[in-house]
């Protein structure tokens, strides 16, 4: 299992033959620096000026707005929780933040749906992990529905089946868009986000922690949070710190339906998962915009940005490449992954797979989407680590795995997150502070 982190004696931030001496003088820029301007980074920004007002935030993203990579593309889905094991952040987070999205939204003014959605069973090898799915639903305290053949009709009567569920509390939403008014709450509240500033060099020393960003700008601050989601891993290790996994990237491809066939899908259409990989399957989505997303699949990236597969970052690949969890994955699951190669090399397989759910369907009715890249953490046996991971090391906190369902969880991981930067900087900030948006 994942090892916990522990501090490196090496706090000097000396990376890559730069070293960064941080004052020890009290000279504070900040009383917290969040690497990471994604819904997570946003969300802990959001949550520290709430619970503890006063406190400086500083957020650091290096792109030129927010929610460039996870947060702005995926399907919007606010998930309901169904998947996810009992207990863990995942179906905790997930279930809390589903409900706190919808009214975040509705009080916020963002355009969002409660549509619910159907988990469709088209083979009868799949039933016994559809009712395994029931159960886990009603473990989790979702509102969970069985339905048959005619019942399937009557939600999507172009989708074809042979049992299903319907889970009531799924909705979608625009991440992007919460992800900016976060921003703006976090920034109304006192908290400053500089884009354009991609941090470089971390070093710490006693009570003080350090960055040096591209631009050459240094900022001082009581703690660090990192929030970086594709580099999360990167940012560890840049402060001294061995997370013990790696991200490994997988691209998610999407096609849309052609607009003159979105009346196919009313809501949301997806298939029984398999519980072995943490990827839910081609699925069917109607977006808040009406548009109907048909995927993801999920291949091995190139790039840890590479959201298209001819973008090759050599020392990126190098590193997913040689880590043995990579290889470790590549050997227990091969013929799971030929599949989704399959699919993404061919549209006629992709569609194949889309007609599984929705017979109705052609290979001219898909038009390519853009894709998006889940940063997932692998250790290094090459187990697949299925929960949201949090590590701590003096004055760091570090979000190591947040994709998906992280958007819907975006504001109890945000809470979270800011529990326990606050315990390093001894807040006192209340459990009522913590306790909701």
């Amino acid at each position: 299992m994942w090892q916990p982190i522990v501090s490196s004696t090496r706090h000097h931030g000396d990376v890559g033959g730069e070293a960064l001496k941080v004052r020890g003088d009290g000279g504070y820029d900040s009383d917290v620096l969040i690497v990471g301007g994604g819904i997570v980074g946003l969300s802990t920004a959001y949550a520290i000026t709430r619970a503890a007002p006063g406190t400086r935030v500083v957020v650091l993203e290096k792109e030129h707005a927010p929610a460039v990579h996870q947060t702005g593309r995926n399907s919007g889905v606010i998930h309901s929780g169904i998947y996810y094991r009992p207990g863990s952040y995942k179906a905790r987070f997930a279930v809390q933040g589903a409900a706190e999205m919808v009214r975040f939204c509705a009080e916020q003014g963002l355009p969002h749906e409660v549509t619910g959605k159907l988990i469709v069973a088209t083979d009868r090898s799949e039933l016994p992990r559809l009712h395994a799915l029931v159960q886990r639903g009603r473990e989790n305290g979702i509102p969970v529905r069985e339905l048959g053949p005619a019942q399937i009709a009557e939600y999507e009567p172009a989708v074809r089946g042979i049992a299903a569920i319907h889970v009531g509390t799924t909705g979608v939403c625009d991440f992007g868009a919460v992800a900016r008014r976060l921003a703006r709450l976090a920034e109304d509240a006192g908290a400053s986000v500089r884009y354009g500033s991609e941090v470089r060099v971390v070093g710490r020393r006693g009570s003080a922690v350090a960055v040096r960003t591209a631009r050459g700008e240094v900022l001082r601050a009581r703690a660090l949070v990192n929030c970086a989601g594709l580099y999360s891993d990167r940012v560890a290790r840049l402060a001294g710190d061995d997370p013990g996994m790696r991200i490994v990237p997988f691209r998610g491809e999407y096609f849309e339906l052609a607009p003159e066939r979105t009346d196919l899908v009313r809501g949301l259409v997806y298939p029984v998962p398999d519980p072995a990989f943490p990827f839910l399957g081609v699925h069917l989505t109607r977006g808040i915009d009406g548009r109907v997303h048909l995927g993801p699949n999920a291949v091995p990236a190139t790039a840890r940005e590479g959201y298209n597969r001819w973008t090759v970052r050599p020392g990126e690949l190098a590193g997913t490449v040689g880590y043995p969890g990579t290889w470790r994955i590549a050997r227990r699951h091969w013929r799971y992954g030929a599949g989704e190669i399959r699919r993404s090399l061919s549209r006629r397989a992709f569609a194949e797979a889309v007609r599984r759910l929705l017979p109705g369907i052609t290979v001219d009715d898909l038009i390519p989407a853009p894709p998006g890249v889940r940063a997932q953490a692998v250790l290094r046996d090459g187990t697949l680590v299925d929960d949201f991971l949090f590590a701590e090391s003096p004055r760091m906190v570090h979000v190591l795995n947040a994709p998906s369902p992280a958007a819907t969880a975006s504001l109890p991981i945000g809470r979270e997150v800011a529990r326990r930067v606050l315990a390093h900087l001894g807040g006192a900030a209340t459990e009522s502070s913590l306790s909701g948006v």
